[in-house]
């Protein structure tokens, strides 16, 4: 690992949860408030089709499996995993450049992909990564919302809504539990989160020297510590 994959000052939230457990909506909300000013969303490489309505560049970068194996073969994804019979990564070109300049980067990727950098990359971001499981309220609501979004075949329901309650088991691997009854209200949970973060002491260290070295040295040893007031 080289030194500058190391040195990153953003911080990496990584979003997980079952379909329809309402991650993207949580994340498009709260880029679309603009409260949280240096944070951005890393958008996935698949090698699906797009959706009704999604964009390339946008929700996803859609990519044919020869391209997907391409950058495979050349080291390009920070994490990558076969979901739902298709290939899904995260591109390393996505990600590094914004942590490096101080962006916090959301990541929306399933359990194995979760997995994979809250284990094995420690070394390339040291402990500013973090991981946030979105919860549906429920069995019911989450089939409500498979159904309402058209979007797949009854078989194909059956099998998210079955995969699901796996994928809700691993929890425990993630710092964060968001249930995602009401998307207002989830959507400032993951705001919190993500400012609580920044101000982690470890993390604040480099802003505390400057507040530090912004002071004029003491006259005497004396005047070194804190004193009674």
């Amino acid at each position: 690992m080289s030194s500058s994959e190391a040195s990153v000052s953003g911080a990496l939230f990584i979003l997980s949860g079952p379909s329809g457990s309402g991650k993207t909506t949580l994340i498009r909300r709260l880029l679309d408030e603009g409260e949280l000013e240096s944070v951005s969303f890393s958008v996935s490489h698949t090698t699906r089709r797009p959706r009704v309505g999604e964009k390339h560049g946008r929700d996803y970068h859609f990519v044919s499996d020869s391209e997907f194996d391409g950058m495979i073969a050349e080291d390009r994804f920070l994490e990558w995993a076969r979901v739902h019979d298709h290939l899904y990564g995260t591109s390393l070109d996505e990600v590094l450049p914004k942590l490096a300049s101080g962006t916090d980067v959301l990541l929306d990727i399933d359990v194995q992909g979760a997995q994979k950098v809250l284990e094995t990359d420690e070394d390339r971001f040291g402990e500013a990564v973090f991981g946030v499981f979105v919860l549906p309220p429920g069995y019911l609501e989450l089939k409500s919302r498979l159904e309402r979004r058209n979007l797949d075949a009854p078989d194909v329901i059956a099998r998210r809504l079955d995969v699901a309650r796996a994928e809700i088991q691993r929890f425990q691997n993630y710092d964060y539990v968001i249930i995602n009854a009401n998307a207002d209200r989830a959507s400032r949970v993951l705001a919190s989160i993500i400012l609580e973060k920044r101000h982690d002491k470890a993390r604040i260290r480099g802003q505390v020297a400057a507040v530090l070295a912004s002071f004029p040295e003491p006259e005497s040893a004396l005047e070194d510590g804190p004193t009674d007031t």
